[in-house]
């Protein structure tokens, strides 16, 4: 897929992945960010060229609606739409948890897909060449133990994603996955040391290099370092994976 003279919104792009793609990509690019903290919208404009933002909570039905509205308004020519907003919580499964927290990252890592996979597809469906790219996580072939939800969010959004290119192979809109693997941005923070040593971590220019060139090539999974590791893994031994993987996790409650 041609990645020059594109519409793209990325969602949760002030940081991480999402900046370092907009970063990347506004040069030859118009390129839409979203984030819900305005702050660091307007620090994000300030630093990129070509990059306009609009505050939004994907987690939130009405606002993704109202952005939809905003967008294609302001930016008809929209034709690729990056799903990246997500987090990232650890969370132990045996001590009480409170409810209303504990099924945030479903709100946003895959409700939040879903909705904006639903109201932008009749839009990306107009346009000549249109793309949809779904960022879900090497946790989705094998989980990280301490991050039960979110592993869980990403082996959603990865079937989902799966599903929505079938269906959608007769029309005019590319269905990509970028699965990471641990990235240098504010998420590996949740780890220390010795979950780390079982993560070979990327930094996150060349993860968002590898991504565009995955997209040019039409590689419709793309699983940079260890996430391809893990995949296969997760079919040959995924007992081994789990344990290899989660070994830091289970020497010390073992």
């Amino acid at each position: 897929m041609n990645m020059t003279h594109n519409t793209i919104l990325i969602t949760g792009g002030t940081s991480g992945i999402g900046y370092e793609l907009a970063r990347q990509l506004c040069e030859s690019n118009t390129v839409i960010i979203t984030g819900r903290n305005q702050e660091k919208l307007d620090q994000a404009k300030a630093n990129l060229k070509n990059v306009h933002t609009f505050q939004c909570d994907v987690a939130n039905p009405q606002e993704i609606i109202n952005l939809h509205q905003a967008v294609t308004t302001q930016f008809p020519a929209l034709n690729i739409v990056v799903n990246n907003a997500g987090i990232m919580k650890k969370i132990d499964l045996q001590q009480e948890v409170d409810l209303l927290t504990l099924t945030q990252e479903i709100d946003i890592n895959v409700n939040g897909v879903l909705r904006m996979c639903t109201q932008f597809l009749p839009h990306l469906k107009q346009q000549k060449n249109a793309a949809i790219i779904n960022v879900s996580s090497a946790l989705a072939f094998v989980p990280f133990v301490s991050t039960p939800v979110y592993c869980a969010t990403k082996a959603a959004l990865h079937s989902y994603t799966q599903s929505l290119r079938v269906q959608l192979r007769n029309t005019k809109v590319k269905i990509f996955e970028l699965a990471p693997p641990a990235i240098e941005t504010p998420l590996i923070n949740e780890f220390d040391a010795s979950e780390q040593e079982s993560m070979s971590i990327m930094n996150v220019t060349k993860l968002a290099k590898l991504a565009i060139e995955g997209i040019k090539s039409d590689e419709e999974e793309i699983r940079p370092g260890q996430s391809n590791l893990l995949k296969m893994m997760s079919r040959i031994a995924p007992s081994f994976a789990l344990n290899m993987l989660n070994k830091a996790y289970i020497s010390t409650h073992s």
